[in-house]
């Protein structure tokens, strides 16, 4: 006879069949087994490639080596080069030649260096201040490995007087110029509903030309990535998955609020996309005055202090239906403007290529997110008021933003 369990729950009768519940356990155990089994048997047949080898017989045509110089820097003493090995391999350093002469070195921790693993190399050389150097590794199997210095310069040290002039540079081309565009706002508010969407329509102008240089920073930085790391799929992936992120938290709370995002919360989010961006820039800044290139480290920051003046206007425009504190000012220029202080903190001391076009990557995506939200913004007010969607004066607006933003980056570009 089969035994059948009843339990009385809240008034109600449940019965359990325990036949039922033991094949609904067998049906788990099952499914696990077939989910965890492909993973077990490719971990067993990349030990056993790994341990036997393909049976293939022969020679290596060519030695397989990889060496790349993240950072040369420069103290009284001599060189201090940071390399990793970014090959298949270990390499071993046999021999060091600065500007054609065979030269002593020491390495730390040892000159082999493992697949991904990183050496400091002290080279003891007079340096001349102003001149060209050029550094080669070769190594065991015979390669050369180049990292060339342009501009003999000592490598500027971590002090408080350094530290705190490198916040001061980034507060100008950051918090300085958006906090003037914001002023604007009194200005904006006066406009009538086409001349606010005419406003709107030039902040997706610059945002478009702003995304448009973010991708082409990173896929600069890219190109001295370690091949190893994918510079070029970093700044993609970034961007794709920020932008998506940002999409699914707007959904979420606007499932959990009930209603879409206010002018507020879009300026917020557009001061995060172009605070991302305003990072990079610091960066460029802070490696020029790194590297001994001061009279370009001054040129970019008054070329990023007028550039950026744009960016406040672009801030200000989701708030022209809002009644906004002077607070809410406040916050929006510190948000977009002070990662401008962060990166030339980075650039000046510890810049890293790999970093930066990933950040690169991120900050394109924060701000394509918001080109769709303000795009949206303007597509449903289009509906409600029955204006064209690209009227001529959305159109200029879109235009006179890619225009301005086009015209005060030749300041920045050389």
């Amino acid at each position: 006879m089969e035994n059948i369990n009843v339990t009385e729950v809240a008034g109600t009768t449940e019965v359990i069949n325990p036949k039922e519940v033991t094949k609904s356990s067998t049906s788990k155990a099952k499914m696990l087994f077939w989910g965890i089994l492909p993973i077990v048997l490719l971990l067993l047949l990349v030990v056993i490639i790994a341990k036997v080898g393909t049976g293939i017989q022969g020679e290596q045509a060519a030695p397989i080596e990889k060496l790349n110089f993240e950072k040369i820097k420069l103290v009284d003493e001599g060189f201090e080069v940071s390399v990793l090995n970014s090959g298949p391999e270990a390499v071993t350093v046999a021999q060091v030649i600065i500007d054609d002469s065979f030269w002593n070195a020491d390495f730390d921790p040892s000159p082999t260096i493992d697949r991904l693993g990183r050496s400091t190399v002290f080279i003891p050389y007079p340096w001349v201040q102003g001149d060209p150097h050029q550094i080669k590794f070769i190594t065991s199997k015979g390669l050369i490995f180049t990292g060339d210095v342009i501009a003999a310069i000592k490598t500027p040290e971590l002090s408080g007087e350094r530290f705190m002039k490198y916040a001061l540079i980034g507060f100008y081309v950051g918090i300085v110029p958006i906090a003037l565009g914001l002023l604007w706002f009194p200005f904006m508010r006066r406009f009538s509903a086409r001349g606010i969407h005419a406003v709107l329509a030039l902040t997706v102008g610059l945002l478009f030309f702003l995304v448009i240089d973010t991708f082409e920073e990173g896929f600069e930085l890219a190109i001295n990535v370690p091949g190893v790391f994918q510079g070029t799929g970093l700044v993609w992936f970034g961007a794709l998955l920020s932008f998506l992120l940002l999409i699914a938290i707007d959904q979420a709370n606007e499932r959990r609020m009930k209603k879409e995002a206010t002018g507020r919360q879009i300026s917020y989010k557009l001061a995060t996309g172009i605070g991302l961006h305003n990072l990079g820039e610091g960066l460029a800044i802070g490696a020029a005055f790194s590297v001994g290139e001061a009279a370009l480290g001054t040129f970019l920051i008054i070329g990023f202090t007028l550039h950026n003046i744009t960016e406040g206007v672009g801030i200000a425009a989701p708030l022209l239906k809002d009644r906004p504190t002077w607070k809410t000012f406040v916050y929006l220029a510190a948000i977009a403007g002070g990662p401008a202080i962060i990166g030339t903190w980075i650039g000046g001391f510890i810049f890293n290529n790999t970093l930066a076009a990933l950040f690169f990557g991120i900050g394109a995506g924060a701000i394509l997110q918001v080109i769709y939200v303000i795009s949206k913004m303007i597509y449903k007010e289009s509906l409600v008021k029955k204006y064209s969607l690209v009227s001529w004066t959305n159109f200029g607006g879109l235009t006179l933003g890619i225009l301005l933003m086009y015209a005060t980056a030749m300041l920045v570009k050389y």
